[in-house]
């Protein structure tokens, strides 16, 4: 498991199973109706490219609009394409970026349907998602973001490093990729090739232009680059470059992105700056927990010279519960979505430190922020449900 940490479920072992005489709870705090409505919808949708092809006329090349890039009213043809940071453009749609989500979604609810209920049904169409997105040669998608975040009437039709960002959806099913491992259904060669997919991806991220440049991001962006390629280069076999990563991470992130008192620079000149600053720590979280949950050793990387990801942390804690115009930058929309992310992020820190007790009672505390669901289902320990 990568991003997700097992708790005392009586969960079953990982590994191939009959489906059950009889129907079991996944979860005391999940309802099974809304699981089964989940996993029904997941099942029912296929694929699908965006309406829109990208500058190279291949299907296969990833493509997909910058979020906060609008027609220029100004100009007849609306191009180029100029920035309201914040807002979301709803032609967003008309690419892949919600394709790749969804794809991503469906994968992990289908893969733990099975794992938690047995019914190989369920591995079966996550297998067919991964299989369509990655291994068939009419469907699946080249290993590159190089149309990812594109703006009309700019750069050709190519897209920016902050294409990068798209990718991230790879790593939130990659424990599901991890649990389909001991699905029988799943061949040896069909592994094999979706790790040379993986492999051939950090390649790109290591080589590319894009990839380059994002890669020096001095803000959430870079952060989320290393992630990915940690998260990549584990699951392509690659443990010489997670530990490279490991080693540096502090240096490049906690150095240059946090200062003593816990603030992020960057991401407070934003106009979400509530929501990006929760943002980019909540990437070095995954990055924690992924080295951590691999038997990688993540002391060293959570703070140096008195910066410190926990000061972040804490930092964003003190706004927990407080209205909106007491945070004194700006925060446009997402007030509260950003601070039930932050508290479901306090008890995952929780989980990696538990000597970090004040992030366990900011937790229960502030619950009915987090919600229910797949957090408590993969999370929450049965005396913090």
């Amino acid at each position: 498991m990568l991003r997700a940490i097992p708790v005392e479920r009586g969960a079953p072992e990982a590994g191939p199973r009959e489906p059950p005489g009889k129907k079991q709870p996944l979860c005391r705090s999940v309802s099974r109706a809304r699981i089964k409505r989940k996993v029904h919808a997941a099942r029912k949708r296929r694929f699908r490219h965006g309406q829109e092809a990208p500058a190279s006329g291949d299907r296969h090349d990833y493509a997909s609009l910058s979020r906060y890039f609008w027609p220029d009213s100004s100009k007849p043809d609306g191009l180029p394409y100029v920035s309201r940071d914040g807002v979301s453009n709803p032609e967003l749609k008309e690419y892949d970026r919600e394709a790749l989500d969804k794809m991503s979604r469906r994968v992990q609810t289908l893969t733990l349907a099975w794992f938690l209920g047995g019914n190989f049904a369920f591995a079966e169409a996550a297998l067919k998602q991964v299989r369509v997105w990655f291994l068939d040669s009419a469907t699946k998608m080249n290993p590159n973001m190089n149309f990812a975040q594109m703006i009309p009437g700019r750069n050709f039709g190519k897209g920016y490093p902050f294409g990068v960002l798209d990718g991230y959806s790879f790593v939130q099913m990659m424990d599901a990729l991890a649990l389909l491992e001991s699905y029988p259904g799943f061949l040896p060669a069909e592994k094999a090739t979706l790790k040379k997919w993986f492999a051939e991806y950090v390649q790109w991220l290591t080589t590319s232009e894009q990839g380059i440049e994002e890669s020096k991001a001095k803000n959430n962006h870079g952060t989320t680059y290393d992630t990915q390629l940690l998260a990549y280069s584990l699951y392509a076999g690659d443990r010489k470059t997670a530990e490279q990563l490991i080693a540096r991470f502090a240096e490049r992130h906690i150095l240059k992105q946090i200062e003593k008192d816990g603030k992020q620079p960057e991401e407070l000149k934003r106009t979400l700056a509530f929501h990006y600053s929760w943002y980019n720590l909540s990437h070095m979280l995954d990055f924690y927990t992924i080295a951590r949950n691999s038997g990688l050793d993540i002391r060293k990387a959570t703070e140096i010279q008195g910066r410190s990801f926990y000061k972040a942390l804490d930092f964003l804690a003190g706004y927990i519960g407080k209205d909106s115009r007491q945070w004194p930058y700006k925060q446009i929309s997402g007030w509260e979505h950003a601070q039930d992310e932050l508290v479901r992020d306090l008890y995952r820190t929780y989980l990696i430190e538990p000597n970090k007790v004040n992030y366990r009672s900011l937790y229960r505390e502030n619950k009915a922020k987090a919600g229910h669901g797949m957090f408590k289902l993969l999370y929450v320990k049965t005396r913090d449900l």
